[in-house]
């Protein structure tokens, strides 16, 4: 006993390095990142532990419930190329029929989601990674009130982190009007119900389950607003009715099951969405709710067979190694990779990071175009005659951790409006000049280390 009392604090350091290298070895890692955590473990383990802990967890197994997307439609045989690439990771099939709107303008935005959510009868299902404490904010949210009030069932998710100063008076009264809220992965949360390093990014409004409202947009003037903001940041969402919408929805009934205590509410019932257009989507979640990566992986074989084109667009270019290398290989054998980025972030740390991905890519052929004017917060890539449009960043986080969806377009119209889109938005960038200098290329390479949790 004398010996046990004496070594006690080793044995359990001991034991706690064997059980973090256990996970750090179960979970999917490029070989540079597991020896990298295992040697951090294994010399500092009562530093490394309590990050890997806090940062190192990706795929959650039985905290968070892998969606069923029990009213999507199933493939068609003949399906090929990406399509193909996303089934075989048990996605829903593409399916046609839908109607797109394409919104690039802010007020626009904010104009066709105040107008989904007065028109809405039945239901109102809602996602956001922020809602914020500010007058847009407010507004979408007493609109909400207002249907919780004229009897539609109105289900809220907004994500913890995202929302650490949300709109807590109106949230209060949308609550006593009926309305129901979740918060996502609660900072401080019982151990099943969460991971701090894994969020919700995701964004959608969801009317009686036949019409949504998604993209990358917050709820948040510098996101959207009634009125003109030369300040407004550029971002990209879009509205969409016909068959697809009940992928959302089968997806958003997946995160309120998750964000949910103990006493689950009954599930919405299906509701049948007719055609109603001649455009084709697919839409492909991605996160710790999903058996692979399928976004990602889909993202790099895609690129690898671009003929034509590969254009990104992006507020922040932290991409993985093998994004990375799939743009670089691209641009050197001469598809016309292009890469928009603000020429200044809102996150200065990310920035720095970005440095050396973006010298990379100058040296490979690529194209990398700054916006100069104001922040870019649009999401979306364009591969030939594919694209898609949602929420995912193009970096590490998006694409291997937080929870996240995006829209495949498949149909001519669709694919022409993102183009027009980004040509409008080409011809207002100027070109990427890498900063020489032997301190900015060093600080570069050190934050670029940062990449996995920025």
């Amino acid at each position: 006993m004398i010996w046990l009392g004496e070594h006690f604090l080793v044995i359990v350091g001991v034991a706690l390095t064997l059980l973090a290298a256990i996970f750090v070895l179960q979970q999917r890692r490029t070989p540079q990142s597991t020896a990298a955590w295992l040697l951090a473990i294994v010399l500092l383990p009562y530093v490394a532990i309590p990050l890997f802990l806090a940062l190192g967890f990706r795929k959650q197994g039985s905290r968070f419930p892998r969606v069923r997307f029990e009213r999507a439609q199933r493939g068609e045989r003949g399906e090929g190329g990406v399509r193909a690439n996303f089934r075989s990771y048990g996605l829903p099939a593409a399916t046609p029929g839908n109607a797109f709107t394409l919104l690039g303008d802010g007020t626009g935005a904010y104009v066709a989601m105040m107008r989904l959510v007065e028109e809405a009868r039945d239901s109102l299902d809602v996602t956001f990674y922020l809602i914020a404490d500010d007058a847009v904010g407010r507004a979408f949210v007493e609109a909400l009130e207002r249907r919780a009030r004229a009897g539609v069932s109105v289900r809220l998710i907004i994500d913890r982190l995202g929302n650490l100063w949300p709109p807590t008076k109106a949230l209060r009264r949308l609550r006593a009007a009926g309305g129901e809220l979740r918060y996502f992965s609660p900072i401080v949360h019982a151990p099943d119900r969460g991971h701090l390093n894994l969020r919700n990014h995701r964004k959608m409004v969801i009317a009686d389950g036949t019409r949504v409202f998604a993209g990358g947009m917050n709820v948040a003037d510098e996101y959207m607003g009634p009125e003109q903001n030369p300040k407004r940041w550029v971002d990209l969402s879009f509205c969409l009715e016909g068959p697809t919408v009940q992928v959302f929805a089968d997806l958003h009934a997946s995160d309120w099951e998750s964000a949910g205590a103990e006493n689950a509410c009954k599930p919405r019932q299906a509701v049948a969405c007719a055609s109603v257009g001649e455009t084709c989507t697919q839409l492909v979640p991605s996160g710790p709710d999903m058996d692979g990566d399928a976004l990602h992986d889909v993202l790099v074989n895609a690129i690898h067979n671009a003929q034509e084109r590969v254009w990104v667009v992006t507020p922040y270019f932290l991409p993985t190694e093998l994004l990375g290398h799939a743009l670089a290989v691209a641009g050197r054998r001469g598809v016309d990779v292009r890469i928009v980025v603000p020429e200044h972030s809102n996150h200065r740390v990310a920035d720095f990071a970005r440095g050396a991905y973006l010298r990379e890519m100058t040296a490979s052929g690529c194209r990398v175009l700054v916006y100069p004017e104001r922040m870019v917060h649009a999401k979306s890539t364009l591969i030939d005659d594919v694209a898609y449009v949602g929420s995912p960043n193009f970096d590490v986080r998006s694409m291997l951790l937080n929870f996240e969806c995006a829209l495949f377009l498949y149909d001519h119209q669709s694919v022409e409006a993102v183009r027009s889109w980004f040509e409008a938005l080409h011809s207002r960038c100027i070109e990427f000049t890498p900063r020489d200098g032997f301190w900015r290329r060093l600080t570069e390479d050190v934050f670029r280390l940062g990449t996995p949790v920025l």
